[in-house]
């Protein structure tokens, strides 16, 4: 991935966070069968191996976990927050008019070799670690054991899990740091106003973190 120094992150326990965050992420492969690509949502265990451990599941009938049997390394792709950043949050904008769109966005990669994993009980913990990392807040969160046991082996039968320990993992958070200080407040203020501004209102806090962090340098 192509990440400018001022875009780099390289805390594990920020890439990390970015995972937990946004769990649902891109598995790719490229072997025998061509480039494969499948959407499925993860957990990161952090305390296994040196930059941690994802693990998934995803449909039986879904030919791609051949693929990951087979092949030495995969890429997981997960997106955070993105967003259009137009040129007319810059305050420079009325000096130089020298300035052009551009998107904010925070992703991470990893790499590693995929591992099949069948195993029963293997799959209902990974189930409940996936429930649980999802309805721990709620009121009443639902339990994969609220389901008859019946119906909970066939769906587990319908899956196969898998996991990637993590041998190598690249974080980019674009968040406007090659702009001047001026701009990037008036960015935070832009996201924060604009008429989508609830579904910029993450990307903005973004932005305003990477602005802390350069000052307090």
């Amino acid at each position: 991935m192509y990440i400018p120094s001022s875009f780099r992150e390289s805390r594990i326990e920020v890439m990390h966070g970015l995972i937990r965050l946004h769990p649902l992420g891109i598995i790719i492969t490229g072997g025998a069968g061509g480039l494969m690509a499948s959407s499925v949502p993860f957990l990161v265990y952090a305390e296994e191996g040196t930059s941690g451990t994802l693990r998934a599941h995803m449909a039986r009938a879904n030919s791609h976990w051949h693929e990951l049997g087979r092949v030495s390394e995969c890429l997981v792709v997960f997106q955070g927050e993105q967003g259009y950043i137009t040129p007319s949050w810059y305050p420079s904008k009325k000096e130089t008019h020298k300035v052009v769109p551009t998107w904010n966005y925070a992703t991470v990669h990893a790499w590693g070799k995929p591992q099949i994993v069948e195993d029963v009980a293997w799959l209902r913990r990974l189930l409940e670690d996936l429930t649980n990392s999802q309805e721990h807040k709620r009121t009443q969160p639902w339990k994969v054991g609220d389901a008859p046991g019946s119906f909970i082996e066939a769906q587990i039968s319908a899956i196969v899990g898998f996991e990637i320990p993590i041998k190598r993992i690249e974080g980019k958070w674009k968040m406007s740091q090659n702009r001047p200080d001026a701009d990037r407040t008036g960015v935070v203020e832009g996201l924060r106003a604009d008429n989508d501004a609830h579904q910029n209102l993450g990307l903005a806090e973004m932005v305003a973190e990477r602005l802390r962090t350069t000052r307090s340098l």
